[in-house]
């Protein structure tokens, strides 16, 4: 093929391309009211002046791609985000259930910008001392303070065996820290066990995936056999995860009713219920700043219907439900598309949940377990 052949080809594909966006956009202005149409109008004439008076040629997908970015950004929701293909799929290769990375879960907070959610259980992350509420403030030398959560996490993850640097600050403290990390391949554990003096049952949920349900009617059931009389769930540092794996475990002790309800913009309303006759056994709930999400869904069930006790700290406060949506060129959007509400119709977005007895770790003691023990042996 010719070199001039090429550049006809070149401009005639870009001509296509240019009248196919340009297109969608009339069609839109068409179908909308005529606030929205001048808008539209405005958005198409800034492509045009920046494509024709720019000092340097900018491709339209380009434009396109930093107008889809800013109009997801102008929701001011961490949880909305625009994707690239790139990123896209990094994000797909992490919800697959092992990656390379250090093994925290991050998220955006207000006044606080990126922070960690909780340290995955036997990671890189939690064995170099990261903890819940550490905010992020450079990754490998470079600010995180206008970095989304996934490209935050695009940055931090890596073939395993290479390292990141992470610098945080912790709480007050003036002095930043620093972590080298060496990136290992994340498979989450979802569930441990054990029996605790005085019949007393002890359940650590790590993060609610697709065994989760499973790996915890396991251990409830062995438990049971071994003559439990009090349960002990302990969901700190727990990011969340999957809705319905969250449900399957609240079913085994929330008494017939709703668990959680997950309302849309319309305004309707899915409820999640239980069909459980009543709870078994006396129960208490250990929670923090790392209980996020799923995990708080079940600690405001517990609260709500009063099936047990909340002891720890105040939760995370995400209780906001997002999907996917991929677009044709391999980007995809995140934006959220509902919000839950507690059985009592409390929404703990932004909040959190105050747990009813607040205990504080210190000198290095779980205090807040040794609490849940003497809550239980009391009763």
């Amino acid at each position: 093929m010719t070199n001039q052949r090429k550049i006809w080809l070149g401009a005639l594909v870009l001509v296509i391309t240019t009248f196919l966006i340009t297109s969608s956009l009339f069609i839109f202005i068409l179908q909308t009211q005529l606030t929205d149409s001048v808008d539209a109008a405005k958005l198409i004439r800034v492509m045009d002046m920046v494509r024709a008076r720019y000092v340097e040629e900018v491709p339209v997908s380009n434009l396109m791609s930093g107008a889809i970015k800013g109009m997801v950004a102008s929701l001011n929701d961490p949880h909305s985000i625009y994707m690239d293909a790139k990123l896209y799929k990094e994000f797909k290769i992490d919800t697959e259930g092992s990656f390379g990375g250090v093994g925290i879960v991050i998220g955006v907070k207000e006044g606080k910008g990126l922070t960690v959610v909780a340290p995955i259980e036997g990671t890189p992350g939690e064995r170099a001392g990261l903890k819940s509420d550490d905010s992020i403030i450079l990754i490998d030398g470079q600010e995180t303070k206008n970095m989304n959560q996934e490209e935050a996490a695009n940055k931090i993850r890596g073939p395993e065996g290479t390292q990141v640097v992470l610098t945080v600050r912790r709480g007050d403290e003036k002095e930043l820290r620093e972590f080298v990390l060496t990136r290992a391949n994340i498979r989450p554990k979802t569930v441990k066990s054990n029996m605790m003096d005085n019949g007393i049952g002890y359940i650590r949920v790590a993060t609610f995936n697709e065994t989760t349900s499973d790996d915890f009617q396991k251990a409830f059931k062995e438990l049971a056999s071994q003559g439990m009389k009090a349960l002990v769930l302990d969901l700190r540092d727990n990011p969340g995860g999957l809705l319905d794996e969250c449900v399957k475990v609240a079913r085994n002790f929330i008494p017939k009713g709703p668990i959680v309800s997950v309302v849309g913009r319309d305004g309707k309303m899915e409820v999640h219920s239980s069909s459980l006759d009543k709870s078994a056994y006396a129960m208490v709930v250990l929670v923090n700043g790392g209980s996020a999400s799923a995990s708080e869904i079940v600690a405001g069930a517990v609260q709500d219907t009063k099936v047990g006790t909340l002891i720890g700290t105040k939760t995370y406060g995400k209780g906001s439900v997002q999907s996917i949506f991929p677009l044709n060129d391999g980007a995809a959007i995140k934006l959220t598309i509902a919000k839950y509400l507690t059985p009592a119709g409390r929404s703990i977005n932004g909040t959190g949940i105050e747990p009813d007895i607040t205990v504080i770790n210190t000198n290095g003691r779980d205090m807040q377990l040794e609490k849940a023990v003497e809550q239980l042996t009391i009763k």
